[in-house]
Order: structure tokens, then C-alpha cells, then sequence
């Protein structure tokens, strides 16, 4: 009943009979035939193919919650055989959202695979919410992130402390009147700007200013709005977005102000566009961390590339 399964996982990865035959390198006629001999066998069809993207019957997501748990059992005993060995074979899946799937994770990874080359790393990006899930399946092994997520299920380590600034168009009228508390990108580089000297900007400059947010669910959003009410200013959204990355470059756009964390202006080009400035809260200050599962098998290849994150810090 479950030979092929990784076929029928596959197309339910892709949402796509046609995209999942490219992925397994055959024709699409002859997935689409495996995949209905696996359906006769069960004796129920696994797909609804009257959806677009391709959806799972109330049986296929039996189906496929079987296969997740069997994949995840093999990959606990292939993680286990592997932590005798000297991590000459294995894998190790990483999930991040945008912002560190592209600018944190590939030198990590890159250092890894210099020290490791017989492991195979693979990437995920996506958001938070649907990347805590994978991590709770098994689909992947770690997760790096900035928010909260539940004690009871996931273990954590910190990987550095980051902290918002508020990131303004230089467009903006409102920089003539706050140019005293503008903050260097240099600064924010090398983390002076957290020194005493450096005078926070007053946010009620910026009240009648347009804001770019992240939607609610979002932990910047939520520090973004702790912040903002501690100063009673109700801000003008003119956009909420679901990345870091892309409200920053709508500010660098010339569209309005956003909350960004000094590890994103580390890693990003500073845009000649944009004038930063420090804000004075406890919300301003959050950890990062690497997730896994609790419970889960601490695999070497985890391990290892929490060692590499590690010492990238020091």
C-alpha cells in the first residue's frame, strides 16, 4: 500500500502532478499512472483533482500523515547510525524565512560543507508558522528565527541578540527636524550606535508619517506596535507585508518607514535612500535562535552546525 509513497509525497510537495514528474525525472503519464495503481490498491483516491493547486482527499491526508511518520522514523535510525561515524554520509535540513535563508544561513552552510563535504545540506525557505510545522513533522532539522515559539514542543539556541531600528526614507521632511539622532550605518555595523551616547530619535516625529508593517502574527509587528503605543502614536499602514526584507525595500523605495533589525542591515547593502535611527524600548531587543524539535534525536550533523554558528559570533 505505501510502495511509491515517495512518489505520491512528492506530488503532494509540488501541489502538481506535472511539477512533481520534472522533480522525479519521468513522464508525467507515467506518475499519474503509479499514482492511480496506489489509489486502487488503498481503494480511495488519495487527490482531489478537481482543485487547483492539487489537493489531498480527507483520505490522502491520512495517507501522507502515515508517510511523514515513517519518513521520520527512518531519518531518526539513519541520523542514529550516522552519529558512530565521522559524518562521512547524512543530511542535515535547515528552514529559515527570506531574510535568513538569504543573507544568515549560506555562509553557515558553506562552512559546514567545507568541514563536511559528504553531508548533504539541503535549504527551506518559508514562513515562520508553516517552517514550525515542518520542524514539529520531521521535515526539516533546524530553524533560525527571531520569534517565541512554544517551550512544551521546541528546544533552542541563541545565536546573537539583534536589535530594531526604525529605517526612514531620506525623502522624508521629518529628517531635517530629527538629523541630530540620525545613526551612521557604520555604527550600526560595529554596534556602537548601542552605546549611551548615541540619543534615541523622539517617535512622535514620525506620527503623521506613513508606516510599512509585517501582518500581526509577525514578532516584529508585535514589537513594532508595543513600541509605537508606549509613545501613543496609532500608526498610518500603508502596507503589511509578510517579510522583513521586502518592507525594507519598499522603505528604500521611498514609500514609508519600517521596523528592521540591525542583523538585516549587517547583511544587506545599506541603500543610499534610507537614514536609520535609534529607538528607546524594551521591545527594541530580541534573541535569534536555532529551533528543533524537543525530543527528537540531536543529531552530529546538528551538532556540528550549531558548533560552526557558534563560533561565527565570537
Amino acid at each position: 500500500m505505501f510502495k511509491g509513497m515517495d512518489y505520491v509525497y512528492m506530488v503532494y510537495k509540488e501541489q502538481s502532478f506535472s511539477k512533481a514528474a520534472k522533480k522525479l525525472f519521468i513522464s508525467q503519464p507515467s506518475l499519474s499512472a503509479t499514482i492511480k495503481r496506489i489509489e486502487l490498491k488503498i481503494g480511495y483516491p488519495i487527490f482531489d483533482r478537481s482543485t487547483k493547486p492539487l489537493a489531498l482527499t480527507e483520505c490522502g491526508k491520512k495517507y501522507i500523515k502515515s508517510v511523514e511518520e515513517m519518513l521520520y522514523i527512518e531519518s531518526e535510525f539513519y541520523n542514529f547510525v550516522n552519529d558512530w561515524g565521522d559524518l562521512k554520509v547524512g543530511e542535515l535540513i535547515l528552514g529559515g524565512s527570506s531574510l535568513f535563508s538569504s543573507w544568515v544561513l549560506p555562509p553557515l552552510m558553506g562552512e559546514f560543507t567545507k568541514r563536511f563535504p559528504m553531508v548533504k545540506i539541503e535549504l527551506i525557505e518559508e514562513s515562520t508558522a508553516e517552517l514550525a510545522s515542518y520542524l514539529q513533522n520531521g521535515r526539516i532539522d533546524l530553524m533560525i528565527d527571531n520569534c517565541s515559539l512554544d517551550k512544551g514542543i521546541f528546544d533552542n539556541s541563541i545565536y546573537k541578540e539583534e536589535h530594531l531600528l526604525l529605517a526612514v526614507p531620506k525623502t522624508f521632511e521629518i529628517n531635517r527636524e530629527a538629523e541630530q539622532y540620525q545613526v551612521p550605518v557604520q555604527r550600526i555595523l560595529d554596534g556602537s550606535f548601542l552605546e549611551e551616547k548615541i540619543k534615541p530619535v523622539p517617535l512622535n516625529l514620525f506620527e503623521k508619517e506613513p508606516f510599512i508593517m509585517l501582518k500581526p502574527e509577525n514578532d516584529t509587528r508585535k514589537r513594532a506596535m508595543e513600541i509605537l503605543q508606549d509613545h501613543d502614536i496609532t500608526p498610518n499602514i500603508v502596507f503589511e507585508l509578510d517579510q522583513q526584507l521586502t518592507s525594507y525595500n519598499i522603505t528604500c523605495s521611498g514609500m514609508g518607514i519600517s521596523f528592521i533589525s540591525d542583523t538585516l542591515i549587517a547583511q544587506v547593502l545599506s541603500h543610499p535612500n534610507v537614514v536609520y535611527y535609534k529607538i528607546e524600548s524594551e521591545f527594541c531587543h530580541r534573541n535569534l535562535y536555532f529551533y528543533w524539535k524537543t525530543g527528537r534525536r540531536f543529531t552530529r550533523a546538528m551538532e556540528e552546525f550549531l558548533k560552526i554558528a557558534g563560533s561565527s559570533q565570537k
